[in-house]
């Protein structure tokens, strides 16, 4: 027998949930995420600015996740991942870092605004699909405690934790700490941006325990150089970790901009 209050909550529940979605539209109309302009849902971006977005998808260098123009078969690396082998296993990367992917990373890193992680996510989420899986733990890659006391949260902890809610991968934000604040990485050359994270990083006392022989997915919003990731692999390995890969929104790709970020 249903009560009163069961009624209620199952027969209502519902359109007063939409109800409030839109009297919430009505008063903060949707914007696109990137450029402000009026959309039809929230959490979304405009149909020019969704256009102007660049997947990143195969063909790709199988351990930097650079694009390719053309596929040169499942083994072919890069010639960066030649040159200059990562420590990671692999990376993954959304899209390329252009006009559009910059607007969305700078208002969810310095604009206090976290709910961006969500849409971000939803792509890493394609981007990165072969990562996922039981064997998996995704660590964000941390700030200096005085920065992330001055922007609120770390932005690559909204993304892990958004990713998370996507793949049921589990997150561990504390196993791997920021010992020393280092400059921005803005502006700064390929070895200039090596030696700022060189020593920043330190892995959990009891990272290997906590690890407990899954494979570190490390989160970031974008990667330029690989500086960070490298030295933050650096840090895992040192640590005992096994293996390690990486995941980030956007990826600085040779040629797609006249500047890097």
């Amino acid at each position: 027998m249903e009560t009163g209050i069961g009624v209620v909550k199952n027969g209502w529940a519902a359109p007063l949930s939409r109800l409030g979605g839109w009297l919430l539209d009505q008063l903060y109309p949707p914007v696109c995420l990137a450029c402000d302009t009026p959309v039809a849902t929230a959490d979304a971006l405009c149909p020019a600015c969704f256009r102007k977005l660049r997947p990143i998808t195969a063909p790709l260098c199988p351990v930097l996740g650079l694009p390719f123009e053309a596929s040169f078969g499942p083994e072919v690396r890069s010639a960066e991942a030649i040159a200059d082998p990562p420590p990671f296993d692999r990376a993954r990367s959304a899209v390329v870092y252009n006009e559009v992917a910059r607007a969305l990373v700078g208002k969810l890193k310095y604009g206090d605004r976290p709910e961006l992680a969500r849409l971000c996510a939803r792509l890493m989420a394609q981007a990165g699909h072969e990562l996922w899986g039981e064997d998996a733990v995704l660590v964000p890659v941390p700030l200096h405690r005085t920065r992330q006391l001055s922007r609120r949260y770390n932005q690559s902890t909204e993304l892990a934790r958004a990713l998370s809610r996507l793949t049921g991968v589990p997150v561990d934000p504390l196993l791997v700490m920021r010992r020393k604040k280092t400059r921005q990485q803005v502006g700064l050359s390929g070895d200039a941006r090596r030696r700022n994270v060189s020593g920043a990083f330190a892995a959990h006392p009891q990272a290997l325990r906590r690890l407990a022989g899954r494979r570190a997915i490390l989160v970031d919003d974008v990667i330029t150089t690989g500086s960070t990731v490298k030295a933050v692999t650096r840090a895992l390995k040192s640590a005992g970790a096994a293996g390690v890969d990486v995941i980030s929104f956007a990826r600085v790709v040779s040629g797609s901009m006249d500047s890097l970020y």
